[in-house]
């Protein structure tokens, strides 16, 4: 294993309750397990088990598992647990045309139709040249024929009415929003996506 590897976000963590909470590096985890404030998970068929920082030590490496230290080989976890640390933390979207269309699934507000994002836009409900914002509460995904037709217009003025009024989204545990963006098999026993819910 390289040095950069050793940086990358690719260690799982878990909180007590066993719930994913962030991604960190490798060089992180080793300080949580060192610390003793968490503990490597060994995942294997048939087994799921924290191991304190002395444990680890002790397991054998296999190809591509580990990295070079003194005296041997160290095996790099995959997923760590906190003991200590329940919380659950919360994730707000930031405001931009990706999270406009996550909120409204894609749809045009004005006609229902869902969209490909070619011909999507962003409609300021209440016109930005009349001093309408840029927030969650005035903008919505229009499809861009209806959002010209309307123009600097309201949509009452417009002739047009939304399929519903626009909301700041809620805030989304950060567990759903964790990516296993190197593909690591073990975390799949943990992403709510990687398991399909």
């Amino acid at each position: 294993m390289t040095l950069s590897i050793l940086h990358r976000k690719n260690v799982l963590v878990l909180n007590r309750h066993w719930l994913p909470v962030s991604a960190i590096t490798p060089a992180d985890a080793f300080c949580h397990m060192v610390a003793g404030t968490g503990e490597g998970l060994l995942i294997s068929p048939g087994e799921l088990r924290p191991l304190a920082w002395a444990d680890w030590l002790l397991l054998p490496v296999g190809d591509g598992e580990g990295i070079g230290v003194k005296g041997g080989k160290l095996r790099v976890p995959t997923v760590i647990l906190l003991r200590r640390f329940a919380g659950l933390p919360m994730c707000r979207s930031s405001f931009g045309f990706r999270a406009l269309w996550m909120r409204d699934g894609g749809r045009c507000q004005y006609s229902g139709r869902k969209l490909a994002l070619h011909e999507a836009d962003i409609d300021h409900v209440f016109p930005r040249s009349r001093g309408g914002r840029d927030e969650w509460e005035n903008c919505v995904i229009s499809d861009r024929n209806i959002n010209r037709r309307k123009a600097a217009r309201t949509p009452d003025e417009a002739g047009l009415s939304l399929i519903r009024n626009p909301t700041r989204p809620r805030p989304v545990p950060v567990s759903h929003t964790i990516e296993n963006t190197y593909q690591i098999n073990d975390w799949k026993h943990f992403l709510l996506k990687e398991r399909g819910l």
